[in-house]
């Protein structure tokens, strides 16, 4: 969805929710009504965010504005990451091509395994005991 050179996006992964606007800006992050450092302490989280506007040179150019849900902060900067490279794409289709090859178009389907019945876990069981 468009309007006025504002796109927008969604991103999942795992239990994570991304609602990504891309703006015309100076390349400000805000992540729930806080700033991108201030949401995100780990730094592999921040550099996986902003990968598809450095590997496409877009990082000074938009203003991202990100509502998130669910999830850890792994899975919601994946969210993130799906989202603002689905966002790119629809303000440059011809990104299309980069960010697809990067792997950043694609749904990470990968989900927690149910916990089984007479099991512990997905997998794991009770401690064996013979006598």
């Amino acid at each position: 969805m468009e309007s006025s050179n504002q796109f927008y996006a969604t991103g999942k992964r795992k239990n994570s929710v991304a609602k990504v606007w891309l703006l015309p800006g100076t390349g400000k992050i805000i992540v729930n009504d806080r700033d991108l450092d201030d949401y995100f302490d780990i730094p592999v989280n921040r550099n996986v965010l902003t990968s598809p506007l450095i590997l496409t040179d877009k990082s000074d150019a938009f203003d991202v504005k990100i509502t998130v849900m669910g999830g850890g902060h792994t899975g919601q900067a994946g969210a993130i990451r799906q989202g603002v490279s689905k966002a790119l794409v629809l303000s440059d289709p011809d990104l299309r091509g980069v960010l697809k090859s990067a792997g950043f178009l694609t749904r990470d389907a990968r989900q927690k395994e149910r916990k089984k019945y007479g099991k512990k876990g997905a997998r794991a069981s009770f401690q064996f005991s013979k006598r």
